[in-house]
């Protein structure tokens, strides 16, 4: 009886490496952020390649175009791609705001609505609440308020996000 319960544990432990790795695996591309406080690009899927890219900004937004193993190909807001290991990226939704001037963020998703505050380009904050209808709503440290997704990187024309 010990013989058979040691095989299913062994047999049980080696069926985990693979679930946590279905698990991670989605359908590209799709949209991430940095975990790390330092996270480095390289040039390829592998320690051994060469590093291009040190970010030092966690929550920086990225769009991942490639799966291989344990390394994703990503794409960052300047349009730079390179890989970077998995557990150096999260499932949070965040953005960056972009163009020249600053973007107003409202009380609600509505150009109509009252605006809150200004969020400066580079501005990086959380996502949620992405109508689908071209607006999420945008949490930068305490504040937060609704924000155009043309007026952001991080969110896809038409997403919907919960």
């Amino acid at each position: 009886m010990r013989k058979w319960v040691a095989a299913a544990m062994v047999m049980a432990s080696m069926a985990l490496p693979f679930a946590a790795q279905a698990q991670d695996e989605r359908k590209t591309p799709y949209w991430a952020s940095i975990s790390a406080g330092k996270a480095m690009m390289r040039t390829g899927p592998a320690r051994t390649y060469p590093a291009t890219w040190l970010y030092q900004r966690a929550d920086l937004p990225i769009k991942v175009v490639e799966v291989y193993r344990q390394w994703r190909k990503i794409e960052d807001p300047e349009g730079t791609t390179g890989w970077m290991l998995v557990n150096l990226l999260s499932s949070a939704r965040t953005a960056i705001v972009t163009g020249d001037e600053a973007r107003p963020l409202r009380q609600g998703p509505s150009e109509d609505a009252r605006v809150r505050f200004l969020a400066e380009p580079g501005v990086v904050g959380r996502l949620s609440d992405c109508d689908g209808g071209g607006w999420c709503r945008f949490k930068v440290g305490g504040r937060e308020g609704y924000i155009r997704t043309e007026h952001i990187w991080g969110a896809s024309a038409g997403e919907t996000i919960d």
